[in-house]
């Protein structure tokens, strides 16, 4: 459907008009009409995932527990002030040496893992060897690690966890005698104290020198290498499905690095991001992680750099038996059951001029469809998500190419443009469903005239459409795409927002976006199967010790748990306002959202038909009062409403303080005939129905 039919949503907005210079006109009133025998249909659980990539905090100091930075070495140990290659991974901390500089030199001929490993000179007067600072420490709590060391007999070495400036600040492990040979040493510390700028210090006397390998610290509650507190977060929500690890980082990205001991993987430069991967999070913990959250993995194979083989390898991998030569791999390293991975997609956002590989969609076509076919040849079962782009997104995007246009916008179904027009021409065969990745610009709309995106200053709520918007404007899309290929009918291809977010990253905004975004999906039940919201960090708002949901994620929980399944039709006086823009590039033919305006309204049965929830977003700064009529079943009271509030729009919840913004449930007595928004609120009723 395009704009289904069963979810216009009746509500009236409250409008003051002045009629001459002291008249007002009388307020109109918001009203809206359940039609609960109207149902569309069900809303699949993966709409709830969630994406992520080895990018930024997402792991790296974030949901993985390791606290330090460049553990394996891949930067010189030195006092510079400047990274060669530049590092932009946020939370990124240096190692630098104890003592002058030049008792510190990166040895390339006897590494533990990458290129070089630091080699230590002594003296037996002073301490030299290297330090990292910036480590937050909590009172009481333990640590654990290890460190990987070589040296000569003489040298005498110490690792300490520094929480003071005070000589008793510390605590300190000797080392064992060295040997030629690499050794691993564990680590274990309890902090004497709370800190935000801990350091951890590799440092010796005596004679000759040491080799340091690696070194690993985490908080010892860590579960299998993730942050406890956050996990327990996480498992509060049915995510559905988790996509990994694309984005652009995954075009670079060889999967084999990231397999086996985790020391010994290599660290890679990541040149879409230019950063630092490290390898820590490779396929084995990312499955595992899935399964510490009871959802489904989704793997992105690199469709840029990368080719067939290996990604049909990759699947073998996951999937193939202990019999077979990767599942064999698989085994050595700890599985021997496969993984079964279901849901794979081939390459991200390959229509761009950014992605590493990108190619014309001549070109890409043929690269799809040898993915395809090879991945399939080890394991037929799989589902194959092709990485798409309707004309809304190649235009959208155009914005960031180097290259000049090849044509004006917006760009034309059809054309080479429409690359996912193109790739349903030509590899729908290796397509089970099509993604569409949304970003828009909230404060912008396209001028045709410049051929630019020029700064708007719509009010919030149409600000808010432009997320719902592009929603829509993929579902006509996909409509365009069946009235050109009628054939596409019956290979039951749906459709995957693999990637989508709006409202930048800080403040209620972006949880008033998810809440209006996911709502335009369930508008779109029958054709949007999945979702990865961007990112499943943003559902958690923590630093280094402290970790609680943000609102974004009170978002995704409160829908999870309590909105229906069985979307219903919902009519309204108060139809969504056109926004500026361009159809085609960020404006559907058909406005998104219930015709509610300035609200957005959703409606659901539960699965067992037993209970009707209503779901009102309020992205005003206004109270909104909404007559609630239900049609095609009876309701009975008492109910439940939950609400989540923001007493201002750059409100936030910060780790380790109370949070400004919480889900508070409320009993409803009885059914009422008017329905209450709060301004800057989500809200959600329940009522029993027979």
């Amino acid at each position: 459907m395009s704009k289904n039919p069963f979810l216009l949503v009746t509500l009236v907005a409250g409008l003051t008009a002045s009629a001459g210079a002291q008249t007002a006109a009388p307020e109109k009133k918001l009203t809206m009409t359940v039609e609960a025998a109207k149902t569309g249909a069900p809303i699949d659980r993966y709409v709830y995932g969630q994406f992520t990539e080895l990018l930024f905090n997402l792991f790296e100091k974030g949901l993985w527990a390791e606290m330090l930075s460049d553990r394996k070495f891949f930067y010189p140990v030195d006092s510079s002030a400047k990274l060669v290659p530049e590092n932009r991974k946020r939370n990124f901390t240096r190692w630098r040496p104890v003592g002058p500089d030049e008792f510190v030199v990166m040895d390339a001929k006897n590494p533990y893992v990458g290129e070089h490993a630091p080699l230590v000179k002594l003296d037996a007067t002073a301490p030299h060897g290297i330090r990292q600072a910036g480590l937050p420490l909590r009172q009481g709590r333990e640590y654990s690690g290890h460190v990987v060391l070589m040296g000569d007999p003489g040298a005498k070495v110490q690792v300490s966890l520094v929480w003071g400036a005070g000589p008793n600040d510390r605590q300190t492990i000797p080392i064992p005698a060295l040997s030629p040979a690499y050794t691993r040493f564990p680590l274990r510390f309890t902090a004497g104290a709370n800190s935000e700028d801990a350091a951890l210090e590799i440092t010796g006397t005596g004679q000759g020198s040491f080799h340091i390998g690696i070194v690993s610290l985490m908080p010892a509650e860590n579960i299998d290498g993730f942050r406890a507190d956050m996990i327990k977060l996480l498992q509060e929500v049915d995510w559905g499905i988790y996509r990994w690890p694309g984005g652009n980082f995954v075009s670079g990205y060889d999967w084999r690095d990231g397999i086996g001991d985790r020391d010994s993987r290599p660290p890679r430069y990541d040149y879409a991001w230019h950063t630092v991967e490290y390898n820590d999070v490779g396929t084995d913990e990312f499955v595992t992680l899935c399964r510490l959250l009871k959802i489904d993995p989704y793997i992105c194979v690199n469709s840029g750099f990368g080719d067939a083989y290996s990604a049909a390898r990759w699947v073998e991998y996951c999937n193939g038996s202990a019999g077979t030569p990767m599942g064999k791999l698989r085994a050595a390293n700890g599985h021997p059951e496969p993984y079964r991975v279901k849901w794979w997609g081939i390459g991200n956002e390959m229509y761009g001029e950014w992605q590493l590989g990108h190619m014309y969609i001549d070109h890409y076509v043929i690269k799809h469809n040898m993915f395809g076919q090879a991945m399939r040849a080890v394991d037929p079962t799989i589902l194959l998500v092709a990485c798409g782009a309707t004309p809304f997104e190649t235009s959208t995007v155009a914005r960031l190419h180097r290259l000049p246009l090849p044509a004006k916008l917006p760009y034309q179904f059809g054309s080479p443009q429409d690359w996912s027009g193109q790739l349903l021409e030509h590899s729908s065969d290796y397509i089970d469903f099509l993604s569409e990745h949304l970003y828009p610009l909230l404060d912008s709309a396209f001028d045709v005239g410049t051929q630019k995106f020029v700064k708007t200053n719509d009010p919030l709520e149409d600000q808010m459409r432009r997320l719902p918007n592009r929603v829509q404007a993929t579902a006509e899309a996909w409509n365009e795409y069946l009235q050109r290929m009628p054939q596409l009918r019956d290979k039951n291809i749906k459709l995957a927002i693999d990637e989508w977010a709006g409202g930048g990253f800080r403040g209620f905004m972006r949880a008033l976006c998810a809440a209006e975004g996911l709502q335009e999906m369930f508008r779109h039940s029958d054709i949007i199967k999945m979702g990865a919201y961007t990112a499943f960090t943003a559902s958690i708002a923590f630093n280094g010790n402290d970790a609680t949901f943000s609102p974004v994620g009170l978002v995704f929980k409160l829908y999870q748990h309590h909105f229906g399944t069985f979307p219903v039709a919902v009519s309204g006086n108060s139809p969504q306002k056109s926004v500026s823009g361009t159809v085609g590039v960020d404006k559907p033919q058909v406005a998104s959202g219930s015709d509610t305006y300035p609200l957005d309204v959703a409606a659901a049965l539960t699965k067992d038909g037993k209970t009707l929830t209503v779901a009102v977003v309020n992205p005003t700064q206004a109270p909104h009062a909404i007559d609630f009529n239900v049609a095609g079943v009876q309701l009975r009271g008492p109910g439940k409403v939950y609400r989540i509030v923001a007493p201002r729009l750059e409100a936030e919840n910060e780790p380790g303080k109370k949070p400004e913004i919480e889900t508070v449930e409320m009993a409803v007595p009885e059914v009422p005939a008017t329905l209450e928004a709060a301004p800057l609120s989500v809200n959600l009723y329940e009522f029993a129905a027979r």
